[in-house]
């Protein structure tokens, strides 16, 4: 996937393209490619809020309970 470049404004369908492609090729954010489009980026960004959402908290046991 390579940027779009000229600054065009995306119609609502290649939009919702990179945004599927983005889903289907996702990867961590130190993997991402620069030069990806930034609807690329931000769809990646929405999907690392749900990873972090759907993650239950870490409890660390502490010892015994008063």
């Amino acid at each position: 996937m390579t940027a779009k470049t000229g600054g065009e404004p995306l119609d609502i369908i290649e939009e919702l393209r990179l945004r599927r492609w983005a889903r289907e090729n996702y990867v961590p954010p130190e993997k991402r490619n620069p030069a990806w489009h930034e609807v690329i980026h931000d769809e990646m960004a929405r999907r690392d809020l749900e990873l972090l959402e759907a993650s239950p908290p870490h409890v660390i046991p502490t010892g015994t309970r008063c």
